[in-house]
């Protein structure tokens, strides 16, 4: 299922950003331009930020950016940005971030297998930085699909 959603077309390499907000609004755009979000969801996941401080920021370089189904989202969906270089998000046990994924749900539902999928992607830090230091978006896909044939 993982794959289905972090296809080449909403994943980004080597993104330059020169804050967090930057890097939100880049992770953001990918999913309005494959027609998950409307692009108020960009700007309410940076206000959820400014609101509830950097709890996008999940573990050592690594953010989960997301706002709320009713800020925007059409459909279910996820994008992935690397940053080079990293950006601190704020987070001082976790920063700077160098991977970031944006993600979309239309409700609190819906989305829970996907995320399972996903922590069991990132939960191993080694694979982490293999998808943070990946030079070409087919090795991002590839360790993906590695990753969900051997959880399967």
């Amino acid at each position: 299922m993982l794959g289905d959603y972090l296809r080449p077309d909403v994943i980004r390499l080597g993104v330059h950003a020169a804050n967090w907000e930057e890097a939100v609004r880049a992770a953001g755009q990918l999913l309005v331009d494959a027609d998950v979000c409307e692009p108020r969801y960009i700007q309410a996941m940076i206000d959820a930020v400014h609101e509830l401080g950097p709890y996008m920021v999940l573990a050592p370089g690594l953010a989960l950016a997301h706002a709320r189904p009713e800020d925007g989202v059409k459909s279910i969906g996820l994008s992935l940005v690397t940053l080079d270089p990293p950006v601190p998000f704020g987070s001082e046990e976790n920063d700077p971030v160098s991977l970031l994924i944006a993600f979309g749900a239309v409700d609190k539902e819906c989305h829970l297998g996907l995320l399972q999928e996903l922590a069991l992607l990132l939960e191993d830090e080694a694979r982490r930085q293999k998808l943070a230091q990946a030079t070409s978006v087919a090795e991002v896909v590839a360790l993906i699909r590695r990753a969900t044939e051997m959880e399967a």
